[in-house]
């Protein structure tokens, strides 16, 4: 379990769609800290592990590619998203498909792919501070984090913003079957039996249903500067 350091870490976590991406880079930004995005970590490895044809119910397949597998996190500065390189392939517009998550959501049960991404995770804690977005930050990988968030929002909120997401990037999907695979993913995640999705005990609730995103991170914000 990783032990109390001088870097001051925000965790935001929260189920898929809640806008814990989005919020955590404009957090990072405005405070002048280091960002940790770790369900990239999670479906770069089911990325990689799909790209290899491996079955992702082998656990010791799959711990294999999590324990190999390359990731490196890359600015953009032309449009502000941070680009996810694995392997040396840029996937950043893959690891966001629906595919894509569900495959992150299935290694993410498995107890060995968890530990191998650990220390990884761990590392990016430094000077001057870390926001590290995910679903078990405040609660598995920096349960002593000094300021913690747990972003939530309605199945049909999430689904229409994911909609809008992947039209604009001219992938075809349909409402109903996004609503449909969030909540499969809410259930999946809430029920494992490693890390279940759940807020830490201190964590501030923060429900993002019809709030705009400058409203979202001006709460978030007061977390860290009351």
């Amino acid at each position: 379990m990783p032990t109390r350091q001088s870097a001051p870490v925000l965790t935001i976590d929260g189920p898929s769609g809640s806008g814990k991406g989005t919020i955590s880079r404009l957090v990072a930004e405005h405070l002048g800290w280091r960002l940790l995005d770790s369900g990239a970590l999670y479906r770069a490895v089911g990325y990689a592990a799909g790209m290899a044809g491996l079955d992702l119910s082998d656990a010791e397949a799959v711990t294999r590619c999590a324990q190999t597998t390359k990731i490196q996190f890359r600015a953009a500065p032309h449009d502000g998203e941070t680009r996810v390189i694995v392997n040396g392939h840029d996937a950043t517009d893959e690891l966001r498909t629906e595919t894509a998550g569900a495959a992150a959501s299935a290694i993410a049960s498995i107890p060995t792919v968890r530990q191998a991404l650990v220390d990884l995770q761990l590392g990016f804690r430094k000077a001057p501070g870390l926001v590290a977005d995910g679903r078990d930050m405040g609660t598995v990988i920096f349960p002593d984090a000094a300021y913690k968030v747990f972003l939530t929002a309605s199945a049909a909120e999430r689904a229409k913003r994911r909609y809008k997401q992947l039209k604009e990037k001219g992938l075809s999907v349909t409402l109903a079957s996004l609503q449909s695979e969030i909540e499969a993913r809410d259930a999946r995640d809430a029920s494992r039996a490693v890390a279940p999705l759940k807020p830490a005990r201190d964590a501030v609730l923060v429900d993002t249903t019809g709030m705009g995103i400058e409203d979202v991170v001006a709460k978030v914000l007061a977390v860290v500067n009351p």
